[in-house]
């Protein structure tokens, strides 16, 4: 569960997100993840659930399980 460090001054990080079946889903997920202070970019893809966030540093897990709560799926691992 380590984060990859894509470029200098970025984290790329993938979590498994259950629930998620369509381009509306994937929105609502890439949307709320975004909110997340220091995020700069979200890929949600409901056919394999995975949603691979870059961000300025490493985020707070607690905040993304909260985002996707938000909205409306569940957490499920970081891989």
């Amino acid at each position: 569960m380590t984060a990859q460090t894509d470029t200098p001054g970025t984290v790329t990080a993938v979590y498994k997100v259950s629930g998620m079946s369509c381009g509306h889903c994937e929105g609502a997920v890439s949307g709320e993840i975004s909110e997340i202070p220091g995020v700069t970019s979200v890929k949600a893809v409901a056919s394999t659930g995975e949603v691979t966030v870059v961000s300025a540093a490493a985020l707070d897990e607690e905040a993304v399980r909260s985002a996707v709560d938000e909205a409306g799926f569940e957490l499920a691992a970081r891989i």
